[in-house]
């Protein structure tokens, strides 16, 4: 194909039904390309089953994205069964990236969903892109809807719509304890064997880091954005299936000015975080908050303050599989008119780091037949690919 001069993503698909479909990218290279590039795979439900990169020439950096702009989306309708899922599923169908979530519901069954969000397509702003997302709202709902705007939100007001920078100290204590100890839980709910080895004497230039693991959703990913956490450039990187679901990944690197990574204790810190990512990338956990159930997930943020796509859409599909119910109304909470909140999305510093943490309250009712270990079991499966 030869070298191409202008930015340029081709899609060739497969003659043979089954076999994988082959993406073409060429752009600027920047620290954390490879990153971005696996997020709106993952984004859009893609998985990367080999792949091959390769850096032809260099273009000076390009000045930062403008951030996207928040629109706020608010959604009252009646409740019903597996509710929360089928809006989410539409939003992630209409390519709208959920930021932020909180779901009220009051004593007479009415739910008001306020969805912090922003446009992959970048037209939210227009007529018709509101127009279209009301009418895929409105079919999977039928007449349970009430009331349904969309509208732009500030900055002062999207910063207001995040939740405190800190959990409670109990929530962290369920779900962080791998952070205060620094060992994995006696639980199985962590990938396995992970082998991660650095070789300076493959290459003059480069760093080669060889990683083998086990396959998830969103493997490269982990390991791209870990990288740009750390301003590591890859060079050229191969992907490829070693043995069932063990991948093999060489990556020959470089760092921020250049240079190969030669000193031993940054090898042994890069080594050890890249090992972390891919042992125990998620936190889930099922716990008590006093008569109630409930469910904690947490992700880790980028630097450049992206998070995980899809996390959300996946907690609700897992639970909607296990037949559990999102929400109850705990008697003694049912003051009035007073709103509860049940469902909520918010990023929280844990030490030193961004964390995107997800909170469920669970219908005891309907999940008093299902262990808690089952649910969570079944949450980690699916949000690892595992399913």
């Amino acid at each position: 194909m030869g070298i191409l001069h202008d930015d340029v993503v081709l899609i060739s698909q497969s003659d043979k039904e089954g076999e994988p479909s082959v993406i073409t990218v060429n752009c600027p290279d920047k620290t954390g390309l490879g990153c971005d590039l696996c997020r709106i795979l993952l984004f859009f439900g893609l998985s990367i089953v080999r792949g091959a990169s390769e850096i032809f020439y260099y273009r000076s950096e390009l000045q930062p994205p403008k951030p996207p702009d928040v629109f706020l989306l608010k959604l009252c309708c009646y409740d019903r069964k597996v509710l929360l899922h089928d809006v989410t599923e539409v939003l992630c169908n209409l390519e709208l990236n959920i930021k932020k979530v909180k779901v009220s519901t009051i004593p007479d069954g009415t739910v008001i969903d306020l969805f912090f969000v922003t446009d992959t397509r970048e037209l939210l702003h227009t007529k018709i892109r509101q127009e279209e997302t009301c009418k895929a709202l409105e079919d999977i709902m039928q007449r349970i809807v009430i009331n349904f705007n969309i509208e732009k939100v500030g900055p002062e007001i999207a910063a207001c719509s995040q939740a405190s920078p800190f959990l409670p100290s109990g929530i962290t204590e369920d779900i962080f304890h791998l952070e205060v100890s620094n060992e994995l839980p006696s639980i199985s709910l962590t990938s396995n064997n992970v082998s991660v080895v650095m070789d300076n004497s493959l290459s003059p230039a480069h760093t080669l880091v060889q990683i083998v693991c086990q396959d998830h959703k969103g493997l490269l990913y982990d390991i791209m954005r870990t990288l740009k956490d750390y301003s590591i450039q890859i060079s050229y990187g191969r992907v490829y299936i070693r043995q069932g679901s063990k991948y093999e990944i060489d990556l020959f690197i470089m760092q921020a000015d250049g240079k190969k990574i030669v000193d031993p204790s940054k090898q042994s810190t890069l080594s050890s975080h890249l090992k972390m990512e891919l042992l125990q990338l998620l936190r889930v956990a099922v716990v008590s908050r006093g008569p109630d159930t409930e469910l904690l997930v947490a992700n880790p943020v980028e630097l450049s303050s992206k998070g995980r796509p899809l996390v959300f859409y996946d907690i609700t599909r897992a639970l909607k599989m296990l037949n559990t119910c999102i929400f109850s109304i705990p008697p003694q909470l049912s003051f009035g008119n007073a709103f509860l909140h049940f469902a909520e999305v918010g990023r929280h510093m844990i030490g030193d780091r961004e964390w995107e943490v997800y909170r469920v309250l669970l219908d005891e009712g309907a999940s008093l037949s299902i262990p808690r270990q089952k649910v969570k079991e079944g949450v980690w499966k699916l949000l690892m690919g595992w399913e």
